[in-house]
């Protein structure tokens, strides 16, 4: 099925106005899969210069231009009263509040979900934190940080070297989280009439992701390997290297699939071995084939080895960089990425939501914004003047849209 992207003027959440007070990841992906759905997603950035992640380098380069598209960017001095009143006139209009900073910023500024609920109480207002209650919860937190203390930097290093996952996994899928429980308040909303509470934390996330390996050690009185050295669940389950110096990885997770790899590859003597029959008797003899099946692999070139493997339906991968999805011809389909210009004016491309309606993708509406680039349309809209936003923005209580000239950054009215 060819992909699309659907209409924009017909997405789910069309009409739902969120309001974002976050940076980093997991309170940025949770507005971005709001806004890619439909919502109308101001983002408040601190005055006045905006959300430090746009200036992140090495590793956090990518962070912003990531998770904020389909955004639209105000600017605010929230300790200065006519910015705190511009925030206060935005929420009290808002079905959706998100914010991840750290516990209790919010309620010392006014923005509390006691205070904002006693205004606005068909407020959804959902707080992305490191822990949920208990004895951790006043605790800072990072994906880093919950991983080694969640059990995950364990399984995924040899003993002894922890090693965290080689991307923010507990950041988005707290992410994630978080919007699938504003989702279900905003149906219960249309229920009772009244809004929530609703958080997500990174911690939870992270132990949800080990659940399993805490449930084999209940099942088996085992506890789970770290996964270089676990014993796989199937025989054939592993990356081999290829005559041309490349590697592949190969899985043969069922019979039909072990006998169908066996006939293809001229290993047909390994079906009549009767230590070889069933998935678990194969694990337990490995000695018996992977030399020949190593041996095979080393005479191919890995473009033969794809090719052999897709054959026979196998699962199966060669093993990619980040930067080559950018030439995948799977992620290149229609729909798979959008087509963006940085906030330094580069033009790339960014991936969309993994799901689709219809066969139709999730696509763009707004670009990654600039910063305070809709200052003054959202002024507008809350009933604005021209000359209350100039007065605003010569006061310091909102910046307008920053462009960067020779002599540094300057502001001006978007």
């Amino acid at each position: 099925m060819t992909q699309t992207f659907r209409d924009n003027s017909a997405l789910p959440l069309t009409g739902v106005k969120v309001v974002e007070f976050s940076h980093m990841i997991m309170g940025p992906s949770c507005g971005m899969i709001l806004a890619d759905l439909g919502a109308d997603v101001v983002k408040i950035e601190p005055y006045p210069n905006g959300d430090n992640t746009r200036r992140l380098n090495g590793s956090g380069a990518g962070f912003f231009p990531t998770f904020n598209r389909n955004k639209r960017s105000l600017v605010v001095d929230l300790k200065s009263k006519d910015g705190h009143e511009v925030a206060q006139k935005l929420i009290d209009g808002a079905d959706v509040l998100i914010e991840n900073f750290r516990p209790g910023a919010l309620e010392k500024l006014g923005f509390g979900y006691e205070a904002l609920s006693a205004r606005n109480s068909s407020l959804v207002y959902c707080s992305l934190k490191g822990f949920l209650s208990g004895p951790y919860e006043h605790r800072a937190a990072l994906d880093e940080v919950v991983q080694m203390m969640g059990g995950l930097a364990y399984m995924t290093g040899p003993t002894g070297r922890p090693l965290r996952a080689g991307a923010s996994v507990n950041d988005v899928m707290g992410g994630m989280f978080a919007a699938i429980a504003i989702l279900a308040s905003l149906q219960e909303r249309s229920k009772t009439g009244k809004g929530q509470l609703v958080r997500s934390a990174l911690f939870e996330n992270n132990v949800f992701l080990v659940a399993q390996h805490m449930l084999q050690m209940a099942v088996t009185g085992k506890a789970a390997a770290p996964l270089p050295e676990r014993i796989s669940a199937w025989a054939v389950y592993d990356l081999f290297d290829t005559g041309d110096g490349e590697q592949i990885f190969v899985g043969v997770v069922s019979d039909t699939q072990w006998a169908a790899f066996c006939k293809s590859f001229g290993l047909e003597k390994f079906l009549s071995n009767p230590d070889l029959q069933t998935n678990s008797n194969r694990v337990l003899h490995r000695d018996v084939f992977m030399p020949d099946i190593r041996a095979i692999f080393s005479a191919l070139t890995l473009k033969d080895a794809l090719a052999r493997c897709e054959e026979i339906g196998l699962p199966f991968a060669p093993i990619a960089k980040p930067q080559d999805l950018f030439d995948d011809p799977h992620v290149s389909q229609p729909g798979g990425t959008v087509d963006v210009v940085l906030p330094n004016g580069t033009a790339t491309r960014v991936p969309t939501l993994p799901i689709d309606f219809n066969g139709e993708r999730l696509g763009l509406r707004l670009n990654i914004p600039r910063c305070g680039e809709h200052s003054d349309e959202i002024l507008r809209e809350l009933g604005y003047e021209q000359a209350d936003i100039d007065r605003l923005v010569t006061d310091g209580a909102v910046a307008g849209e920053q462009t960067p000239s020779a002599s540094g950054t300057v502001r001006k009215l978007a």
